[in-house]
């Protein structure tokens, strides 16, 4: 599994069963390891320093058997009962045994780990990462290709994912779009070359064996937020990969965004905690933060005058966009006016940034990465005249996460032959 922040419960665990036995069982030793004065463990102490450990482990013993009999029998001094040294030994075995037992049963539980792509963004990236000269000797394009290609098994080989799924955004009538006429006007036009390559894209996706989705009614972000919620009630650890701020509304515990930078060699990871500090706002006040600063990109002008400063300001003191209106006599004269002129305007952005769950979703089975089809991956590869990307799939390949994905045959299959492969940006 790749960097698992969710990890330190399973240690936590670890050590409740390990040691909750020993307190329980032991509580003088448990007493004299933590004051090491208390008077009945002084020589017992000194016995196991000069090293005769046998003694000192049957004082210890001798000593919990007396408490038992005092506490069954009635008292200090009482021992009305039958228990015996070799009894309580048994006994202590039974228990110690069933614990290292509980131990490996917590260890082996693995919060299975589902990662999520943003399609459009890793393609966005790609094509304005890698050189658009970067063509096949049959001279297709194939710049975004090969930097999707690099990002994906940078993200196979670091996130080691148990499920796997990408989501694309598909066309430009979305509910969004519907609302509001004039919904992400102004972008500057995407090149011909870079959407003559989404079939290409599609194609390495399929050969990897890995699904992806699409809906015309609704953002890539919006299947993102679906697939990720519904996967944090079924217990899984999700990792959500985009450019897209929208999607920080989704981070908890459970839950990161990971942004790429230099491909995925330096992933930029946010959970609650770095976006409070970044941002200066909670993951679920996204919406309301962009209500009241707005989304240049989106074409989402929020509240005029506003920026990220005092929007946090202001929801850091009142929780919510309605809470912030619904106290704005409190507020300064100069941000309040501001705040009443673009009422309607805050409130219609808040409802244009908040994700959408309720869609209906893949079964998660079907998310499931297994095993890889490498000879294809690698057919694909030749085709395209990916030769680094090869080097680097069988690289993956002899880590522990790929010998888990792949066929026993493909892990010794031949490298490829060396070739001149200046302009594949080794970066990526």
């Amino acid at each position: 599994m790749g960097e698992d922040e969710g990890g330190w419960w399973r240690l936590l665990v670890i050590i409740l069963v390990l040691f909750f036995p020993f307190f329980l069982l032991f509580p003088v030793p448990s007493l004299f390891l933590i004051f090491p004065s208390y008077p009945d463990s002084i020589a017992e102490i000194r016995s196991f320093r000069e090293g005769r450990g046998l003694e000192f482990f049957r004082g210890w013993c001798v000593l919990e058997v007396r408490e038992v009999r005092e506490v069954i029998g009635g008292g200090k001094g009482s021992f009305n009962t039958s228990i015996t040294f070799d009894t309580f030994l048994t006994f202590n075995t039974s228990i110690t045994f069933l614990t290292f037992i509980t131990f490996f049963l917590c260890y082996s539980i693995r919060i299975q780990h589902l990662v999520l792509i943003d399609g459009h963004h890793l393609m966005y990236r790609a094509y304005w990462a890698i050189p658009r000269t970067l063509k096949t000797r049959a001279g297709e394009q194939a710049n975004t290709v090969f930097g999707v290609a690099s990002m994906l098994l940078s993200i196979l080989a670091k996130e080691e994912p148990d499920a796997f799924l990408f989501c694309f955004d598909e066309g430009d009538q979305t509910f969004r779009h519907q609302e509001a006429k004039d919904y992400k006007a102004g972008r500057a036009e995407t090149p011909d070359d870079f959407y003559m390559q989404i079939p290409r894209v599609h194609e390495l996706i399929d050969t990897f064996a890995i699904p992806h989705v699409s809906d015309p009614r609704f953002e890539a972000d919006d299947l993102l937020c679906a697939y990720a919620r519904a996967a944090e009630q079924a217990g899984m650890r999700v990792t959500i990969v985009t450019g897209d701020r929208d999607a920080l509304q989704l981070a908890s515990d459970s839950i990161r965004i990971a942004i790429p930078h230099k491909g995925y060699q330096q992933a930029e990871y946010l959970g609650p905690k770095e976006i409070e500090a970044k941002y200066g706002v909670r993951p679920d006040q996204i919406p309301s933060y962009k209500g009241l600063t707005g989304d240049q990109s989106d074409n989402l002008p929020g509240v005029k005058g506003i920026g990220p400063k005092t929007a946090a300001e202001l929801l850091q003191k009142y929780d919510t966009l309605k809470n912030i209106y619904d106290h704005l006599e409190e507020i300064r004269p100069a941000v309040r006016e501001k705040l009443a002129a673009d009422r309607e305007q805050a409130f219609f952005c808040e409802r244009m940034a908040l994700l959408v769950t309720d869609l209906p979703l893949l079964p998660f089975d079907q998310l499931s990465l297994g095993i890889l089809p490498v000879a294809k991956i690698q057919e694909f590869f030749r085709a395209m005249e990916f030769t680094l990307l090869i080097k680097r799939l069988q690289a993956m390949l002899q880590t522990s996460f790929g010998r888990a994905h792949c066929a026993p045959e493909d892990v010794s299959l031949p490298a490829p032959s060396e070739a001149k492969t200046v302009e594949q940006m080794i970066l990526f």
